[in-house]
């Protein structure tokens, strides 16, 4: 009975402690937060967000073949860069990078996009199609180029299912090198 008398004050407690975060409306950020409206529970914070919104590239006009003025290399590999980099550093043959690209088969098909994740992808040189590898150590950080791969650097003519066929046009942001 003692036990009972004593916690009478409890539901009081609770209350002072409960009803001041009832004032305010559910657009409202707590006191002293520097919250805005519009955040809520839905909106994950901003280190979880991506740091690029998903969106869908245009199809290059360019897709078909390389144009006239691309840079060829003996491979047969073709680019030219859309956007010049930052830097003067390329990375080694197995270095580890961090990019955003998107892939087109010819006829304008797009097949992979990190863009359209909305996250880049981050692999080592050595473990990816061999156009890529030779394509991406010609560029420096914060370079965007496009890449005309011939089938033989790719997946080859008849590859594996799943994988597209032929020369393939890729657009490369190369963002970091690891």
């Amino acid at each position: 009975m003692k036990r009972v008398r004593s916690l009478w004050f409890a539901p009081l407690f609770v209350s002072f402690l409960v009803l001041p975060g009832c004032e305010r409306t559910p657009s409202e950020p707590p006191a002293g937060s520097t919250a805005s409206p519009a955040a809520d529970a839905s909106t994950p914070p901003a280190s979880l967000r991506s740091p690029m919104p998903p969106t869908t590239p245009a199809v290059p006009p360019d897709v078909k073949a390389p144009p006239a003025d691309a840079t060829k290399t003996p491979s047969g590999l073709a680019y030219r860069v859309l956007e010049k980099g930052k830097g003067s550093r390329h990375p080694a043959p197995t270095a580890r990078v961090r990019v955003h690209y998107s892939g087109w088969t010819t006829d304008g098909k797009m097949f992979d996009s990190s863009v359209t994740r909305g996250q880049p992808a981050a692999f080592a040189l050595n473990r990816v199609i061999a156009g890529w590898t030779e394509g991406v150590q010609l560029m420096v950080e914060g370079e965007k180029t496009r890449f005309w791969i011939p089938g033989n650097l790719a997946y080859g003519d008849n590859p594996r299912p799943g994988a597209p066929a032929g020369m393939l046009v890729f657009d490369i942001e190369l963002l970091a090198i690891e």
